[in-house]
């Protein structure tokens, strides 16, 4: 009777609810195509990748305001791509030209980005006009905003990021996989590693406005981390991480809106993190409840075939003797 309710209460408000139809259709598209290039990230080892370019594109949104003093989505989304690939650049050259390692690199990138955002947006917040204000939902993301044009700048910038991993997806795998094995076939592995890092800073960049700076990363690895321990193929690991994208996009919006003043973004990533859990604990593949079952299984396996050899070895003794007499 509850669960009739629940179905009967999610399709009123799908039916009725205009705002309710936007947010979940963008939650969901978001959460989709997040899950996808979150894939490749965890793959190649990059999970705080996202993370990095997030951060690092609050100064850009605020120096594409200050620069045309317009509140336009697309704009701002545009000052936060150009930053983020000017992160991704910095980044390469760090660990490129000096011994500074990676993860080192994105940590320093990424406190260095963020701090000037925040410089930024302090003194944003100082200037006279009132046009300034709703740019903090960056920063913490507010997908109860969302409208037409949001949702058709997700739909339009997903399929061309989905048509982009179609083409380029046997390339993608090998990189992901074994990047010095892609080099030995003759794969060109920097620049579709740099197709790749670009394609989720893209991803991150139309994802700030539900998730803010901070969550999107969430958004991206979590998917992913909960789609393999499900599955060791690439390609059931997009398909689950979408579908588990998608269900907490749609869920978080659920939440938020039929419990009022609830942030969209930060409902969205406690779904899809209790989706995570549940993998590690459950999955058949690498769950821990089901390694502890499997561990003990084979303990009972092993005792029994000792006691068979103990069996036989008695069983071998006492003929000896009985022949020996």
């Amino acid at each position: 009777m509850m669960q009739e309710m629940i179905k009967m209460n999610i399709l009123n408000l799908l039916i009725t609810d205009h705002t309710f139809r936007t947010v979940a259709l963008g939650c969901s598209l978001l959460g989709m195509v997040s899950g996808i290039l979150g894939c490749f990230a965890v793959l190649r080892k990059q999970s705080l990748l996202g993370d990095a370019v997030s951060h690092a594109s609050l100064p850009g949104v605020c120096l594409a305001f200050l620069l045309t003093n317009v509140k336009n989505t697309e704009i701002l989304l545009l000052g936060a791509l150009v930053s983020g690939i000017i992160c991704i650049g910095l980044i390469q050259l760090i660990q490129n030209y000096t011994k500074i390692k990676f993860d080192s690199a994105l940590a320093l990138i990424l406190s260095v980005f963020f701090g000037l955002g925040l410089v930024l947006l302090s003194y944003m917040n100082k200037l006279p006009g009132a046009n300034k204000s709703g740019l903090n939902k960056f920063i913490f993301g507010q997908a109860s905003t969302f409208v037409k044009r949001d949702v058709d700048i997700i739909f339009i910038t997903g399929i061309v990021l989905l048509a982009i991993i179609i083409i380029f997806w046997k390339e993608f795998k090998i990189v992901s996989f074994d990047s010095d094995f892609a080099k030995t076939l003759g794969f060109p592995s920097k620049k579709i590693e740099i197709l790749i890092s670009v394609l989720i800073v893209t991803t991150v960049i139309i994802g700030i406005q539900a998730a803010g700076v901070i969550l999107i990363s969430a958004m991206i690895i979590s998917p992913a981390v909960a789609a393999r321990q499900w599955t060791d193929k690439l390609s059931v690991m997009v398909i689950l991480a979408a579908i588990f994208g998608g269900i907490s996009g749609l869920l978080g919006t659920l939440i938020s809106i039929s419990e009022s003043d609830l942030p969209t973004g930060p409902v969205i990533v406690i779904i899809i993190s209790i989706i995570v859990v549940i993998s590690i604990l459950f999955s058949n593949k690498r769950g821990i409840i089901f390694k502890i079952i499997r561990n003990q299984k084979r303990k009972k396996e092993f005792r029994k075939k000792l006691e068979n050899k103990k069996m036989k070895l008695k069983s071998l003794e006492v003929n000896n003797l009985e022949r020996g007499k």
